[in-house]
């Protein structure tokens, strides 16, 4: 009698620990998921964010052109957890193309826009997200 007491006891110790360790597998996993899925959250928003700079940053290009419409150079902008950099170039006449990059962490975007008229008014003749300049 005593043998088949220590038998049922051996197997009820055995189902635990295999039943610990499939918790501790499936809790190990949520946990991993979680952490990359939160990843993944975090780099959509700081390329979301480094999208809205770039398109900051040529605003403000657009702005020192209506002000001044001879201006060029290089001007740099910290708005929020990033910073961007536009660059205005005269590619002749009238026309200016305005280079913006925004970076927040290790996540870039850029933006490329072309002006063909400034004045009275100013015309952009194209505005467009690119992968580089």
């Amino acid at each position: 009698m005593q043998s088949e007491s220590n038998q049922t006891g051996y197997i009820t110790l055995m189902t635990v620990i295999i039943m610990v360790t499939v918790g501790t597998v499936i809790g190990s996993s949520l946990i991993l998921l979680g952490i990359g899925a939160t990843q993944t959250s975090q780099a959509v928003s700081d390329a979301n964010e480094a999208a809205a700079l770039a398109d900051a940053c040529a605003e403000d290009a657009l702005q020192r052109l209506r002000l001044d419409n001879a201006t060029t150079g290089t001007s740099n902008l910290t708005l929020g957890n990033g910073t961007c950099t536009y660059t205005i170039t005269n590619s002749g006449g009238s026309n200016r193309d305005i280079e913006a990059t925004g970076t927040v962490n290790d996540v870039i975007r850029k933006v490329a826009v072309n002006i063909d008229q400034l004045s009275p008014i100013i015309n952009i003749s194209s505005w467009q997200e690119v992968a580089d300049f």
